[in-house]
């Protein structure tokens, strides 16, 4: 068997630690691109996204594109009567345009 990638290592850890830690909440996850940035949030106990944002149609790939995902995923969030999640990064770094959304969520009302 071929050994994993560094990506594929980190994000299996931060997957492990989640299931481990998440106590039934939502899950805030992540996928970066070199153009774009995607976020959702996903009850993993009925299998379905609640919620989800990306900017696919939006101009700028930038960290400012990352806080407006942000907030408009909190928005939505809350609108559909969630506070509470567990913020899943994947493979990727808590650095840059995932940590721009990060905070950004925290500002729109959500709790991780």
């Amino acid at each position: 068997m071929a050994k994993l990638s560094l990506f594929a290592r980190r994000a299996r850890r931060v997957r492990t630690a989640l299931k481990a830690r998440s106590g039934g909440r939502p899950r805030l996850s992540v996928h970066r691109t070199g153009r774009h940035i995607y976020a959702q949030i996903i009850d993993d106990a009925q299998g379905h996204t609640v919620a989800a944002a990306n900017t696919l149609g939006a101009k700028g790939t930038d960290i400012d594109a990352a806080v407006r995902i942000g907030k408009e995923l909190a928005e939505a969030a809350v609108k559909a009567g969630i506070t509470s999640v567990v913020f899943d990064r994947g493979g990727f770094l808590y650095h840059g345009r995932v940590k721009a959304l990060a905070d950004a969520a925290r500002e729109g009302g959500l709790e991780f």
